[in-house]
């Protein structure tokens, strides 16, 4: 057997866990690893390593890191005893999501636990779990105890190798709308690089080793009872370590260590591993490690495409009349929703009650945005304070439901401290009770919860299109950010980056018509929000609007056919019997993609393609018959883009 149990000399116990085909191995050690990195000399500790391949192909994805974890009554650093190691077992996830990479998800580990003790008896146990796609661990206090606990450190650490390639983005400083995980990548830098932001980097981060024979990674699953992760600015010999939340997030509320009674379990720490970029972009681990669903009846929850009129005119959310143009493009475009944003509750010519009446007269559900505070932002946009009060919040989704509202949009969070990662669960608690699906703003990114909450739609954590508002660097950025964006933010859950604006608002877009076109099936979203105006979309050609009455939301699978973080992404989806191809360049040039059509089924297919024109401000649009053995060449333009969608049938 390839996992199980193994010791060294000098009592260096040593554990090695593979996945189920032997390619991904997990290795712990209780040893004195001194004189590696910057981890100290005389000091029994835990450490663990990750590789990837066998024989020649082998390749060290994280060298020896840093584990080990402190609580305010006593530290599981130093001199730990080993107890015991549990037998490895198979561990079996299969599910169904109602949005993300594929509704039908199944992943299949080997899990071990390691059993400790501290010097005065205290237990520790270190969960291992090892995937053909990655590893995860968490620490476990098993005690049985009602004396609340504080985690005071968490010395998880990351040990990039020397001549990696990371793609990571600074975590935002604490200010009036942040942190919210909208900075920039900084692309392509060597491990050790510091942040330039002294809070830190964020999580997810990617990377290359192996002169690219493996990619990696780090992110969490399973966050509930604790602070959301990220890592120190500065990584000493390439070692990146977490950190707690900067004490001025959140407004200066909430404590930034965690709090608890026993039993008490830390998430997920999560490596996605694969021999390219395809297992990363394909991968479900991240809501495989999360709780399974608390809902029971989900035929309530429906993704869907929706008119949102918030970027093409910031006052209309309290304008009736400016809103009613959009519940009627949703009517026209088939579209399932229309959102109706901040300072609702303020509007002229009409009221929220007439809107919605509107609504379920076109068959178009309505949503509804509030703001998450409370005392931890300073935000005034309205609604305020419905959110964050307990018997408030559950009154309010009760009116909701009463008025046939389909969701809310909640926003302004601000931190990833406990007290605010407990709010996001509360109020997915009660928009469950309430049957009113949910999508936050302003906020953390995935760990996994749309499989806990599958009425959780989607997340922003992005810097999305709202930026060309906000933002002059913007529209220069944009291009390369958006090809990033699969590998990294959108590998990891639904991301509501508010995509498809064709026209410019206060800084002009670089990016194409066909690239804004092809973000409907390059980013994934169980609400995808249309971002331009009624204007825009109709008069847009025949074939492109036909196109967005079609375009799903929620996929059967998805596939990774090519690309690059920073350079071009090509990839494909299926819904039912019809599959999507989107692709876009982020580059300043020509760059010419092949798409093969393997994953099609056999048998003909009609493949409507729509692509750049002339220039950057037009489409080309046409079709043809193919079969899955053939490979489909397509220019893409500077900056630019396409969509393909193969069907057995016309539009």
């Amino acid at each position: 057997m390839l996992w199980g149990l193994a010791a060294t000399a000098a009592g260096q116990d040593t554990w090695r866990l593979a996945s189920p085909d032997g390619q991904v191995t997990l290795t712990v050690r209780l040893a004195d690893l001194g004189g590696t990195a910057d981890y100290p000399a005389g000091k029994v500790r835990l450490y663990y390593a990750v590789g990837y391949g066998a024989g020649p192909d082998a390749v060290a994805v994280v060298d020896w890191s840093p584990l080990g974890i402190v609580r305010d009554d006593t530290s599981f650093l130093d001199d730990l005893r080993f107890i015991k190691a549990d037998d490895p077992r198979t561990v079996r996830d299969e599910y169904t999501m109602i949005t993300g990479k594929r509704k039908d998800c199944l992943d299949v580990g080997r899990e071990q636990v390691l059993h400790f003790a501290t010097p005065a008896g205290a237990r520790l146990e270190l969960v291992l779990r090892a995937y053909n796609v990655g590893v995860a661990f968490r620490y476990r206090f098993p005690e049985t105890d009602a004396t609340v606990r504080r985690v005071t450190n968490e010395a998880t650490g990351f040990a990039i190798p020397a001549g990696a390639r990371c793609w990571m983005m600074p975590y935002d400083k604490p200010g009036t709308y942040t942190p919210a995980y909208e900075v920039y990548y900084q692309s392509d830098i060597a491990p050790g690089t510091p942040s330039p932001n002294p809070t830190g980097w964020a999580l997810p981060a990617l990377y290359q080793v192996g002169d690219g024979r493996a990619w990696a990674l780090i992110t969490e699953s399973g966050l509930e009872n604790y602070f959301g992760a990220r890592l120190e600015s500065a990584a000493p010999q390439g070692v990146y370590r977490l950190r707690m939340p900067d004490p001025a997030d959140g407004n200066g509320t909430g404590d930034i260590a965690p709090v608890s009674t026993l039993p008490w379990a830390t998430p997920w720490r999560l490596i996605l591993v694969g021999r390219g970029l395809g297992p990363i972009v394909e991968s479900t681990l991240v809501t495989s490690l999360a709780r399974p669903s608390i809902v029971e009846k989900t035929d309530w929850i429906r993704p869907g495409r929706v008119a949102w009129s918030w970027w093409s005119d910031q006052d209309s959310p309290q304008d009736h009349d400016k809103l009613k143009n959009f519940i009627d493009l949703a009517a026209e475009m088939k579209w399932e929703y229309t959102l109706i944003d901040a300072n609702w509750t303020i509007m002229k010519h009409g009221t929220v009650d007439d809107l919605i009446t509107y609504a379920q007269r076109r068959n178009v559900g309505v949503l509804l945005w509030y703001n998450s505070g409370g005392p931890h932002n300073i935000v005034s946009e309205r609604p305020r304070g419905m959110m964050y009060f307990p018997s408030i919040r559950q009154q309010e989704f009760k009116r909701l439901a009463e008025w046939g509202v389909k969701g809310v949009k909640v926003d302004f969070f601000q931190s990833d401290k406990q007290n605010i990662i407990g709010l996001y669960h509360d109020i997915c608690r009660d928009a469950a009770e309430a049957k009113i699906m949910v999508n936050f703003h302003g906020c953390t990114i995935p760990r996994g919860w749309q499989r806990t909450y599958p009425h959780l739609m989607t997340m922003e954590a992005v810097r999305g299109e709202e930026c060309y508002i906000f933002d002059a660097e913007y529209p220069d950025r944009a291009p390369a950010y958006n090809t990033i964006m699969p590998f990294t933010r959108n590998a990891i859950g639904s991301m509501d980056y508010t995509p498809v604006a064709f026209t410019d608002n206060r800084y002009p877009h670089r990016t194409t018509y066909g690239h804004e076109l092809a973000l409907t099936v390059v980013f994934e979203s169980g609400w995808l929000h249309f971002a331009d105006s009624v204007e825009s979309y109709r008069s847009l050609p025949r074939a492109v609007k036909d196109y967005l009455k079609e375009v799903p939301v929620a996929w059967d699978r998805t596939r990774f056919i090519a690309g690059h973080p920073g350079g071009y992404v090509v990839i494909a989806r299926q819904k039912g019997d019809a599959w999507y191809v989107g692709g876009i360049n982020g580059l300043p040039t020509e760059t010419t993609v092949q798409v093969p059509l393997s994953f099609l089924p056999a048998g003909k297919f009609k493949m409507v393609r729509i692509t750049d024109g002339r220039s950057d401000h037009d489409f080309r649009s046409d079709n043809e018959t193919v079969t899955a053995d053939q490979t489909v060449t397509i220019p893409m333009r500077p900056f630019g883009g396409f969509v393909l969608r193969f069907s057995q049938g016309w539009f």
